[in-house]
């Protein structure tokens, strides 16, 4: 552990490579096949068309049946919830270019499983994702980090840590990014993602107000924060086993969530779309089967809310490398 005046002290240490890229040289050198499971799955426009009009035919049916607003606030918890998280797993498979050959039709895709979620993340999201692969967990590069100050006023406090897991959807989406100097926080592409969201919602208020909008904004906040599927997100990358830094889940609820849950699968094997996730464990087992995972998000969820063991702190953290500070820096 370093000393405690450097920025990162209450994170644990270590200079180690990434775990990720040996173990995949691993696998496929005892199990060359694995290379077929590479294989791009257009399935998945499939499931993007028919989330997205589901969630729309959802917030646009409450306002029809003139629902009042607790049982829109109920909808949105109890499925929206589950169908946004599903569109932000699309999302990440359109950010691996997993579904389309080219870099730009992904985007595209991205940008339309994007409408029901409403904030115009789909982009932003790419952007600092494919960086947070290549240098997890190293702060100012990968910002799934939590910051310093972010991790200390959470502390172990249980209402501290529910008004950020409540607020993710701001934190990854608005603080974290400015944290990382290396990408431009704005492009043409951000740009895009942003008016394509305005043009989307813009008939929606038009001709049903805005309750369709808070029932897919409520969606979006949900699927991120106080929520089974919210617990994903801290599932990932909080240490719960020391020197581990990689967690996956491999519970029901990943029939819900496009196998997310397989996530050490996943950074072992990025370009592996979510359908094929479980076959690599399968063919792979003992890479997998002794590494800690998680059988629960729910009670994942209870356990980061109330037990004071748990922090932001309990990460893994990498020193920025030589040939990035320049960079970042500028």
């Amino acid at each position: 552990m370093v000393a405690e005046t450097t920025p990162n002290a209450a994170f644990t240490q270590t200079e180690t490579q990434l775990p990720h890229p040996e173990r995949a040289k691993q696998i496929l050198a005892a199990h060359p096949d694995v290379r077929t499971l590479f294989e791009r799955d257009p399935w998945s426009v499939l499931w993007t068309l028919l989330l997205v009009a589901v969630q729309v035919a959802i917030a646009i049916g409450l306002v029809l049946l003139e629902a009042p607003w607790w049982a829109i606030i109920v909808a949105a918890y109890v499925v929206g919830a589950f169908a946004n998280h599903a569109l932000f797993v699309l999302i990440h498979d359109y950010t691996h270019n997993a579904v389309f050959k080219t870099a730009d039709a992904n985007r595209l895709g991205s940008i339309f499983a994007n409408i029901a979620i409403v904030f115009p993340a789909a982009i932003g999201f790419r952007n600092y994702h494919l960086l947070h692969h290549k240098y997890l967990g190293i702060p100012g590069l990968d910002a799934d980090v939590p910051t310093p100050g972010e991790a200390r006023w959470v502390g172990n406090s249980w209402w501290r840590k529910t008004f950020w897991l409540s607020m993710f959807w701001a934190v990854q989406g608005i603080l974290r990014p400015t944290t990382v100097k290396a990408i431009r926080t704005v492009d043409g592409w951000v740009v895009f993602n942003a008016l394509a969201m305005v043009a989307a919602m813009a008939p929606i208020v038009w001709f049903f107000g805005w309750w369709p909008v808070a029932y897919l904004f409520l969606s979006t906040i949900f699927s991120l924060g106080v929520h089974p599927v919210g617990a994903r997100w801290i599932q990932e990358h909080y240490v719960f086993k020391e020197g581990q830094e990689t967690y996956s889940y491999y519970g029901p609820l990943n029939k819900l969530a496009f196998n997310m849950g397989y996530h050490n699968e996943h950074h072992d094997f990025p370009q592996v779309p979510w359908s094929r996730l479980p076959a690599v464990r399968a063919a792979a087992p003992e890479f997998y089967d002794h590494l800690y995972h998680h059988r629960s998000w729910t009670k994942l969820l209870l356990h980061v809310l109330f037990s004071r063991r748990f922090r932001l702190h309990n990460r893994i953290v990498r020193p920025m490398p030589e040939g990035m500070k320049d960079v970042v820096a500028a």
